[in-house]
């Protein structure tokens, strides 16, 4: 875990960095258990095709949860993160290889708010594929 980051050190427009998220068909299985949604889009390819989609998909739960990996890591605490949200833009589509998808994560801090708190604007894309749009966190420092 990294060092807390200190209020006086960011300003609007600091990146936080940027990290690429392995999910892979494994990492869906052990997200089916951990979670206990077993929704057989995230596991069963005849099934997610049936649906509509291209193939098995992340939970959307994971894929958000992939994101806030790139501001605790920053922060260096996961109980600094007082505020997150997200909107779903596509889903993670997880191939059935060895591999599976990337998640990219980057983030940059918007806004220094009151008792040092700073507004992180995130990005992340699986390839040129948007998949969290308007993700946004407020994170405590200290």
């Amino acid at each position: 875990m990294a060092a807390n980051v200190r209020y006086d050190d960011v300003e609007a427009g600091t990146s936080i960095g940027a990290q690429r998220y392995p999910i892979s068909r494994l990492s869906l299985v052990k997200y089916c258990g951990a979670s206990g949604d077993f929704n057989v889009i995230h596991w069963n390819e005849r099934i997610a095709k049936q649906a509509g989609l291209p193939d098995v998909i992340a939970h959307g739960m994971l894929t958000m949860a992939e994101a806030i990996r790139l501001v605790t890591e920053w922060a260096g605490d996961p109980a600094a993160v007082v505020e997150y949200g997200v909107r779903f833009a596509k889903p993670v589509v997880v191939p059935d290889d060895d591999r599976g998808v990337e998640v990219e994560v980057a983030g940059t801090v918007t806004e220094k708010l009151d008792d040092k708190r700073v507004a992180i604007e995130l990005t992340a894309h699986v390839g040129d594929v948007e998949v969290l749009s308007a993700a946004s966190a407020v994170v405590q420092l200290s």
